[in-house]
């Protein structure tokens, strides 16, 4: 099995830590352990065992998970260390080579890769900008004509922040009910506005996410899956060769998070909303700028006319200003730049009248 190298981590792995002005974290601005362990006396944490704790998930933590959802029981869940190791595990677990799977472009690089490596054939649809980044659904009907295993979706989407219409969805779920596929649905940006689930809606619908995004704790490394029982015990046998536990200290402090979600993720819509209002008014004022403001999630998709290529863009302007973007060829998509709204708003507001400055400068 060979993977190409994921072009968006290994551009955050690469230049992130120069960043001054990092606007283009999809993590809203992490909670401290203090802040987070304030919701409780501490004594909780005197007399727990560091053993491997229960393999699957605590099942405190698996009822708090389920709390995010509309249907399920515990049996329904599966705790991973995040979502990436909750999607490699879906995927691994019930791809096989020679299937056909749909995903979509603009989108995260691990939807194609992954099932590529292990010599699936991938169809991609394309996600529109002129259409407010929607999917075509004659595009859709057209690629399920196939024999398609699995569709694979983001919702919301990375980077451009938007959910899939309501008539799409309708269309996706139908096509995919005659196919008897399953449709995997990362839905780490999910939560700040009640957006649906997959799991919720369909019969073989899986969902995954995790407390980085909008529960700002990416540092806990905890995420889960939400699927069919038939496919959490799949999974929970495989697991056994890639991780044993996430360890009752993760579970533990997860739990505690969720217990509490209300109060963190107004923390979160707070910040999320301050700076969509900031770029919003940004790009209505420079119309060298525009973005489809998404409906939820923590990131969005802002496009620019100039002549500079979005990569050396990037590049230059966190060398001399120290702002810090990933540009939309990571993605497959020149002249754009993912924007997160999850800083500081004096730190979105500075570090786009850099972006401006510099622009006009060329």
């Amino acid at each position: 099995m060979r993977l190409p190298d994921f072009k968006v981590e290994q551009w955050m792995n690469d230049y992130e830590n120069e960043a001054v002005y990092n606007l283009t974290d999809t993590c809203v601005s992490p909670l401290t352990f203090q802040q987070l362990v304030s919701f409780d006396d501490g004594q909780s944490f005197m007399n727990l065992k560091l053993d491997y704790g229960e393999i699957t998930g605590a099942a405190v933590l698996k009822k708090q998970i389920l709390s995010l959802y509309e249907t399920g029981t515990e049996e329904n869940i599966t705790v991973m260390q995040g979502c990436l190791q909750a999607n490699e595990s879906v995927i691994y677990t019930l791809l096989s080579p020679g299937d056909t799977v749909i995903a979509y472009e603009p989108g995260y690089q691990q939807f194609t890769d992954l099932p590529l490596s292990i010599g699936c054939k991938v169809i991609t649809l394309k996600l529109y900008e002129e259409n407010g980044w929607q999917p075509d659904i004659a595009e859709l009907e057209e690629a399920m004509k196939q024999d398609v295993k699995m569709i694979i979706v983001n919702q919301p989407s990375n980077p451009t922040g938007v959910l899939f219409s309501e008539e799409y969805m309708e269309k996706l779920l139908q096509l995919a009910d005659e196919k008897n596929a399953y449709i995997l649905s990362d839905e780490v940006y999910r939560g700040l506005y009640d957006e649906p689930s997959v799991s919720d809606l369909y019969r073989r619908g899986i969902s995954t996410s995790s407390l980085s995004k909008v529960y700002s704790l990416a540092g806990l490394r905890l995420g889960w899956i939400k699927g069919p029982k038939e496919v959490i015990d799949l999974i929970n046998v495989r697991r056994d060769y890639s991780i044993i536990s996430t360890g009752p200290l993760a579970d533990h402090l997860a739990a505690l998070a969720l217990s509490h979600k209300e109060a963190i993720l107004k923390r979160s819509r707070e910040i999320v909303s301050e700076n969509q209002k900031i770029v919003e008014e940004f790009v209505n004022s420079h119309p060298i700028f525009h973005i489809v403001m998404p409906q939820a999630g923590t990131v969005g998709f802002l496009g620019y006319e100039a002549e500079i290529n979005d990569t050396m863009l990037a590049q230059q302007i966190l060398k001399e200003e120290g702002v810090f973007f990933v540009p939309g060829s990571c993605f497959g998509c020149e002249k754009h730049l993912r924007i997160g709204f999850t800083c500081d708003p004096e730190t979105m507001k500075t570090g786009l009248a850099k972006l401006l400055e510099y622009l006009e400068k060329k």
